[in-house]
């Protein structure tokens, strides 16, 4: 968790303080204005209302051009980013034909099979050939081809499960099946800081929510004992079933959950156990098998473990690992199996491949390279942002990097220095993080190479001196970071 300095957390308040009023001086005069014009829909109430529309307006509107640019090339080390314009101080962005060449820190793409792969790419061309680009049906109709067959048996094989069921979108995976697996009478246990995707699933699935601290195994069963006590609200009957919801790797911390440890405390009060692993799976591990690998926690020990192929594998779409059972109650009632259009085959090819090149199925040893690479990577992109000063998130192995912002000034500020110097990142804040916790979020890739690095490095700690975001000392220099202050002089 994120200790926010006093001193630090004032002077953002502060800042914040500053834009509201500002808004709401803005919005008043406009008030004033508009009472000599027209209005077409007498009556009608305003669609968009309240403080979320204000934050858009007054504040979001005013950075918009650091968010949704548009790119021109596969999302690989390097990727083409379209510049903008806006002629009425970004209420709107318009496109121009100019074209950056920018080194990118902001794709999920942990192994480098976003771009064109030697093995895979020619093979996704075939199944496309074959197939078309889509099903245009939902599984249970003309939606299944032997592409979703072969990949849920590799997707099964591959995370050490029984069996496995796809869907054709990351979020929806969460989002639709947390409401197949529990309803009312049921009790689910989320970590703090877990996936919007797991929050509507729970909300949507009309059993009751508790919420515990962020990784923490003590409050996890705090929480499990005071509850299995307490039984259901009202009634005070036994819950019908218990599930906790933990991520491999939460996407906003880059911290990796502390499993063996929880998947203790839910043994001991026979709780279900349900693993996002949307970030961590193909990107840590010996073989790229996720979480459990890492830290050594069977699968067996797992209930359901979810993941999605938006990341590692270059793909789209998601999954649900669990026993022959599970699988087959889902596939009979699970509305995104039902309804949903079936994930693309060539999408369902791509991941099949990727799996075969991790596994070293297709004859070599570039999978087990990829993983090397991507934990080389990591490792010493976080060792030398901390020594340049800077607040980092995070834990070893991670390829998700979190930096430090806080100030509402600072998020712009980062974002365009760093285009600026052909450095594409991306830069977080409310209501995807609390308000006083703005980051910048750094995606490491398998794909970047030491030179991109050290060239990311370079522009990172320049523009970290100018916005003033290197909160820690900087630590004694050694040779590569001696290289790089060297250069930046």
């Amino acid at each position: 968790m994120v200790r926010l300095p006093y001193l630090t957390a004032l002077t953002t308040l502060f800042s914040y303080g500053l834009l509201f009023a500002f808004g709401q001086m803005r919005d008043f005069f406009r008030k004033i204005l508009d009472l000599w014009k027209s209005k077409n829909l007498q009556g009608y109430a305003p669609i968009c209302l309240g403080l979320e529309d204000f934050y858009t307006r007054r504040l979001y509107l005013r950075i918009q051009d650091c968010f949704n640019r548009p790119i021109a090339s596969a999302p690989d080390a390097w990727i083409d980013v379209v510049e903008r314009y806006s002629k009425d101080s970004n209420k709107t962005l318009h496109r121009t034909s100019k074209i950056n060449k920018c080194l990118n820190l902001g794709s999920y793409n942990y192994l480098g099979f976003a771009a064109a792969d030697e093995y895979c790419t020619p093979r996704v061309i075939e199944s496309l050939k074959q197939y078309s680009p889509s099903t245009c049906s939902a599984r249970v109709d003309g939606g299944t081809t032997k592409l979703h067959a072969e990949l849920e048996e590799v997707v099964a094989r591959f995370v050490r499960k029984p069996a496995a069921i796809l869907f054709g979108m990351g979020y929806a995976t969460n989002s639709a099946i947390i409401p197949a697996l529990i309803g009312k009478g049921g009790l689910i246990i989320s970590d703090s800081l877990n996936h919007n995707s797991i929050v509507n699933g729970a909300r949507g699935s009309g059993a009751t929510v508790r919420v515990f601290q962020h990784n923490s195994a003590a409050h996890l069963e705090e929480v499990l004992r005071e509850q299995i006590a307490e039984g259901q609200p009202r009634t005070h009957r036994p819950w019908k079933k218990i599930i906790v919801i933990i991520e491999g790797i939460y996407s906003m911390e880059g911290e990796l959950c502390k499993l063996p440890e929880i998947i203790a405390v839910c043994k001991k009060y026979k709780a279900y156990t349900y693993l996002d692993e949307a970030h961590s799976i193909g990107a840590i591990g010996k073989s790229g098998r996720g979480v459990c690998e890492l830290l050594g926690v069977d699968t067996a020990d797992m209930d359901i473990m979810m993941g999605t192929f938006t990341k590692s594998f270059g793909s789209c779409g998601g999954y649900i690992a669990a026993s022959k059972e599970i699988i087959q109650h889902l596939k009979n009632t699970c509305p995104a199996h039902f309804y949903a259009t079936s994930m693309s085959p060539p999408a369902a090819q791509q991941v099949i491949s990727a799996i075969k090149v991790v596994l070293g199925e297709d004859g070599s040893n570039r999978g087990a390279q990829k993983l090397a690479q991507i934990r080389d990577n990591s490792n010493f992109f976080r060792s030398e942002l901390h020594k340049m000063g800077f607040e980092v998130l995070g834990d070893k192995d991670s390829p998700v990097m979190p930096i430090m912002l806080y100030n509402p000034a600072k998020i712009p500020a980062f974002s365009r220095e760093c285009l600026r110097r052909n450095l594409a990142v991306v830069t977080v804040a409310f209501p995807a993080t609390p308000l006083l916790l703005a980051r910048a979020r750094i995606c490491i890739s398998a794909s970047h190479t030491r030179e991109d690095m050290i060239k990311a490095l370079e522009v990172i700690s320049k523009v970290g001196d100018l916005v003033g975001i290197k909160y820690f000392p900087v630590e004694p220099q050694k040779h590569l970071t001696d290289k790089i202050q060297k250069k930046l002089e």
